[in-house]
């Protein structure tokens, strides 16, 4: 593919914006966010409350459909802008295949289908916070390339891998409704070997955090950039752990993965020639443009499939359904988007 690099090199130094810019203050914003959600975690537990099921998926939705959906269709958007038609044409191709692929996946394997899916919001979110860490928060105590990836790894686990050692029965009600989305009967190794899987994925993400955090120590000390890791990761395993499963997912891709990828394309567009930014009105139209092309495949997507509510109710169906459609945008979102376009891709970082 021409148009797209294939090519990477190392993580240059981070170039970090002014203590007092917005974009330092977005991603603050995102920790006090997530952190005031976790203290409220906390002390619903210690007090026996609990928040009702429909509450929670009241609350995904609007998360995940009303503040977050116009972000996706933005990220390509801007990472079209100033390019060549011929290098747009490929982008829109490749990840129309990829999609029709993950789309053909899921009909016939549901089940490893659903797997790739969730490894992909793994990934997304891991590999996304480590591009805010490089622009905004410093990544000096990452100085190889598996201490790198461990991080993609622990930060991405603890949106799909904590909730499901601490919300287990909402986790695997959940996955079933989605495969049963593509017709799937029988019940999930996941539900039939649930002890044995919590075992093995406490164990690998419990060494995980502690070498991630471990080796940053001793790489690079105290230092600023690894205190905050330190204390982002933590209240990221926290705010999974303690915030019901369905909300906390729901709120935390508008309130910290979307909000700190904003911070991070306000930092990154300082560094460049002012006629490559967008105006306001501009980058509203493109978000507004990216959401309505979303729903217009979400609805072909709706068409498609066998039970398009997994044999839920309308709720908990609409919940399921709309989390396999990020799912399966979320793949071609990251190969192409980002991976086959490593030097501008939607993650830029100068």
């Amino acid at each position: 593919m021409s148009a797209v690099s294939t090519t990477s090199s190392a993580p240059s130094p981070p170039r970090r914006a002014p203590a007092q810019s917005p974009a330092t203050g977005a991603v603050w914003a995102s920790r006090l966010t997530l952190g005031a959600l976790a203290l409220g975690g906390v002390g619903a537990a210690l007090l026996n409350v609990s928040l009702s099921m429909t509450a929670q998926m009241v609350g995904y939705l609007i998360g995940m459909v009303a503040l977050n959906l116009p972000h996706g269709g933005f990220e390509h958007f801007a990472n079209l802008r100033n390019r060549r038609v011929s290098f747009s044409l490929r982008y829109v191709v490749l990840y129309l295949a990829f999609l029709a692929g993950f789309v053909g996946l899921f009909f016939v394997a549901p089940v490893p289908a659903l797997a790739l899916a969730f490894s992909t919001a793994v990934v997304k979110g891991g590999h996304g916070g480590l591009k805010v860490m490089d622009a905004l928060c410093g990544t000096e105590h990452l100085t190889t390339g598996w201490q790198r990836g461990l991080a993609v790894f622990v930060r991405g686990g603890a949106i799909m891998l904590v909730p499901l050692l601490a919300w287990p029965g909402v986790y695997i009600a959940f996955s079933t409704y989605m495969v049963q989305i593509f017709g799937a009967q029988s019940p999930l190794p996941l539900a039939t070997h649930l002890p044995e899987v919590q075992a093995a994925v406490g164990t690998v993400y419990g060494l995980a955090l502690a070498v991630h955090l471990g080796a940053g120590l001793y790489t690079g000390g105290p230092s600023a950039s690894w205190l905050t890791d330190l204390a982002e990761t933590t209240l990221l395993v926290t705010y999974f752990a303690v915030v019901p499963m369905m909300l906390a997912v729901g709120l935390y891709f508008p309130l910290w993965y979307s909000l700190r990828q904003t911070a991070r394309s306000t930092a990154t567009a300082s560094t460049e020639p002012a006629p490559d930014r967008l105006s306001l009105p501009l980058t509203w139209a493109a978000m507004v443009l990216g959401a309505l092309v979303t729903f217009g495949l979400m609805a072909g997507f709706y068409v498609l499939v066998p039970h398009p509510l997994g044999h839920a109710g309308l709720l908990a169906g609409s919940v399921a359904f709309y989390t396999i459609f990020v799912c399966l945008l979320a793949l071609p979102h990251i190969v192409v988007g980002e991976w086959l376009d490593p030097d501008r891709g939607i993650w830029y970082v100068p």
